[in-house]
């Protein structure tokens, strides 16, 4: 689940009664990460902690290691079709350059046009919408993300 929400609090143990697996919340979002990270655990979740694009990289470092997830927005969170942010990219590189074994997601106009980006600066997650949805053939540009994502990592470890 990523929470685009003010008080992500409040929705921990109604996410997890649900079923969800993971709770991504905006640091922005709330006045004490640390608490909410601990409560998510012990509702049985893995923690994702995602940051807007005028939020730094900086800000998230403190919880890197008590995450599971962390989520680069490349677009301001609210609406689909955006246009994608690469001034993003050297947050996401910055992250798995100082926190190898992260997950880094990326989301908001990601696509065909974009992916390579993405990937190459260290996003090993991708949310894809508009790009998937407005496909004459969302099966191939899947595909396509998938792909690139996966060469990307095997490359990493390749030059680890």
């Amino acid at each position: 689940m990523h929470m685009m929400v003010s008080r992500p609090e409040q929705w921990v143990k109604p996410m997890a009664v649900a079923g969800a697996n993971q709770y991504t919340f905006h640091l922005e979002a709330t006045e004490n990460p640390g608490a909410l990270i601990k409560d998510i655990r012990e509702n049985g979740m893995k923690v994702g902690l995602a940051i807007k694009p005028g939020t730094t990289v900086e800000y998230l470092a403190p919880w890197a290691n008590q995450i599971d997830m962390a989520l680069v927005m490349t677009v301001e969170p609210g609406f689909g079709g955006q246009k994608f942010m690469e001034d993003m990219m050297p947050k996401v590189h910055w992250l798995r350059t100082q926190f190898p074994s992260l997950d880094i997601e990326v989301d908001g106009g990601v696509g065909p046009d974009t992916i390579h980006k993405c990937a190459e600066a260290g996003a090993n997650m991708i949310v894809s919408g508009s790009a998937i949805m407005r496909s004459e053939d969302p099966r191939s540009v899947i595909s396509l993300l998938r792909s690139v994502c996966s060469e990307a990592a095997q490359k990493r470890c390749l030059d680890r």
